[in-house]
């Protein structure tokens, strides 16, 4: 199916400008993606403010040792600009944003970063190039987006997928989905995710397509074409986070209000959970691209300090897995 596209506890929320909470979860995460060597990453285009300071903020914090991939001039420009010391940084000179994307995929093609992350070019121009059957990064597995949530009245991280990518994904793009984000979770220390399959509803429906699908992913993971991770479904929002909810419905599963991974219906419903927990539950939402050769940090100009921080940490967490022979498969 189509595809579209600081170290302070203490952060400012971009959307409310009023000081925010702790960050336990993210912070957790971070000091865990310390104890490994920084990691080579190849940035794409990061000709702004926003992009090239969470850049150098990543980098100063020990998580990403950056390769600037862009027009040179405009790169130390912006870092004049913005006060930014970019002098311990490589910088792989290219004329514009297109070239820079091509160049970045290249890096990491070649071995030369092990992590790609999106600067100021468009989402859609970065993976056009990552998309590319022949010079990108692509592998047997669908490719798919993870936001980690960091809810506060969740008592974990909390990953959602696919609310960027994939619009109407197939069951079997489904079940590539479901792979990419056990094995990413698995990385992150959870040794046997818990995946709860999102419908409107718990029982199976024929009028549901969302919950037949549902349904055919807890038995592909019966069957070992899923593998890694506790599946259940269909499960309702509430079942699935909410151990009260689960139990005055009467399910009984290890998932139901444990879930450590929402695999929503559709792209729609997955932004509306994402945009709902952030905007109305005061969550953060950090980005990664999943199913390609490396992972892909995907970041906004709106995010905080602390969301660009745990999106480079995760990322950096995932590839140390793939480094230590645990390849991507498909």
């Amino acid at each position: 199916m189509k595809q579209t596209q600081a170290d302070s506890p203490i952060d400012v929320n971009v959307r409310t400008g009023s000081p925010d909470r702790r960050h336990e979860k993210y912070e957790r995460l971070i000091a865990l993606t310390r104890q490994n060597p920084a990691v080579l990453t190849a940035v794409a285009h990061p000709c702004d403010d926003s992009s090239l300071r969470g850049t150098v903020e990543a980098a100063e914090a020990g998580l990403i040792v950056p390769i600037l991939v862009g027009p040179a001039e405009k790169i130390r420009a912006t870092a004049e600009k913005a006060g930014l010391n970019i002098a311990p940084y490589e910088i792989v000179d290219t004329p514009h944003s297109h070239g820079a994307a091509a160049e970045a995929v290249t890096l990491v093609r070649t071995g030369r970063a092990e992590l790609l992350m999106k600067g100021s070019l468009h989402t859609d121009e970065l993976m056009s190039e990552v998309m590319r059957r022949d010079t990108g990064l692509r592998t047997g597995r669908r490719v798919s987006h993870a936001f980690i949530m960091d809810v506060p009245t969740y008592p974990k991280p909390l990953v959602i997928t696919d609310a960027a990518i994939n619009i109407l994904p197939t069951l079997e793009d489904k079940a590539d989905i479901v792979q990419n984000a056990i094995d990413f979770v698995r990385a992150l220390g959870i040794e046997r995710p818990k995946v709860a399959i999102l419908s409107a509803v718990e029982t199976v429906n024929p009028k549901i397509p969302s919950t037949i699908e549902a349904a055919a992913l807890c038995k592909m993971a019966q069957r070992g074409q899923i593998t890694g991770g506790e599946l259940d479904g269909p499960l309702a929002l509430d079942n699935a986070i909410s151990p009260e909810a689960a139990r005055i419905k009467g399910i009984d599963s290890p998932v139901a209000g444990h879930a450590d991974i929402l695999v929503v219906p559709d792209l729609e419903a997955g932004n509306m959970l994402a945009k709902n927990l952030t905007f109305l539950a005061n969550a953060d939402a950090a980005g990664i691209v999943l199913g390609a050769r490396a992972p892909i940090i995907l970041t906004s100009r709106a995010d905080s300090v602390m969301t660009r921080m745990a999106s480079c940490a995760v990322a950096a967490l995932y590839a140390h897995r793939l480094r230590l022979g645990n390849p991507i498969k498909g």
